[in-house]
């Protein structure tokens, strides 16, 4: 990482590799994404594959359970490594159309966001602008 950013002339003070994306957030974090979510919770399925739907399902939440894990854990490790910072810049997660409601996406942006430091989010249009493989 450290070269790729000296290669394209990327001033950094700090640079972390973190390894343990992938372990189990904290039951905390947990509680804190359930008050999030709870006024959008619908215990029927009624609303599964409506695109409209304002509520979040049970089978949605267990189709992306992996990745709203993943979210989760995130929110743990920005508010570890990164809650002094001044700005922080992060690729912006994108949906997936048809397969994440709109109240879960928002839910996942708000548990990465919180109270935290100013927040960028970032997002390409998929064409690459650097000239490092060409």
């Amino acid at each position: 990482m450290a070269g790729l950013l000296a290669k394209f002339r990327i001033d950094y003070s700090d640079l972390k590799v973190i390894p343990d994306i992938n372990k189990k957030p904290l039951d905390e974090t947990k509680a804190f994404f359930e008050k999030l979510i709870s006024t959008f919770r619908n215990d029927s399925e009624e609303t599964d594959g409506d695109e409209t739907s304002v509520s979040i399902t049970e089978s949605e939440l267990a189709v992306l359970r992996d990745k709203t894990n993943r979210h989760m854990r995130l929110r743990e490790l920005l508010l570890h490594h990164s809650r002094g910072s001044s700005l922080v810049v992060m690729t912006l997660p994108m949906p997936r159309k048809g397969v994440v409601s709109a109240p879960l996406y928002m839910a996942w942006l708000d548990l990465l966001t919180k109270d935290m430091p100013p927040f960028l989010l970032v997002r390409g249009n998929q064409t690459s602008v650097l000239t490092f493989y060409s």
